[in-house]
């Protein structure tokens, strides 16, 4: 119950403010679809810690720290590229002709996707290794993403007709862009040498 109890503080904490909730908020203001976004938050965050748990020490030993801030802050330029590469339909054609699986499966590829190196990424290897219980950790790591992330999915569904996408897209590249420099320029400390 402890490794449970500290991993879903942990990455409740982590996750205020954190891309991922940007991230939540420009699906949920695109999408309008909160069920479905949550859904896919669900889906990804298991798979992605899941993995974390199982093959991010691996990850670490092998590559160098170099190595990982480099793909880091190269991926977070290419997601700040990626968001501001307007719809080719304008938002409500984009709402309609979005199913419901293309909903689930975007934001299951996003969330996943954002969440590759990210902190509590790290964090779950970490507290798996401390603990030694996959599943109390991942369970914990899982919902204190889903405790930072589902407000930001309902307020984003609440506030998405009255906040322009494309100034919700241009903060989401200016986010995503400053994380990339910030990770290019850092010292991984946190990373093996």
């Amino acid at each position: 119950m402890e490794a449970f109890a500290i991993a879903t503080g942990l990455v409740t904490l982590a996750e205020i403010g954190d891309k991922t909730q940007l991230l939540a908020f420009v699906l949920a203001a695109r999408y309008r679809r909160p069920g479905l976004i949550c859904l896919g938050i669900l889906i990804a965050t298991l798979a992605n810690h899941a993995a974390a748990a199982a093959l991010g020490t691996w990850v670490t030993a092998h590559l160098s720290a170099n190595t990982l801030r480099w793909g880091l802050g190269l991926g977070f330029l290419a997601m700040a590229a990626w968001a501001l590469v307007p719809d080719k339909l304008d938002d409500v054609q984009a709402r309609s002709a979005s199913t419901g699986w293309a909903v689930l499966v975007s934001t299951v590829v996003a969330f996943f996707l954002a969440e590759m190196g990210d902190k509590t990424q790290i964090a779950t290897v970490a507290l798996a290794a401390r603990y030694n219980d996959f599943v109390a950790v991942v369970a914990g790591t899982t919902l204190g993403m889903m405790l930072a992330n589902v407000p930001a999915v309902l307020l984003g569904d609440r506030l998405a007709h009255r906040i322009p996408t494309r100034w919700v897209h241009g903060v989401a590249a200016a986010v995503f862009a400053a994380l990339g420099v910030a990770t290019l320029l850092a010292t991984p400390n946190w990373l093996p040498q």
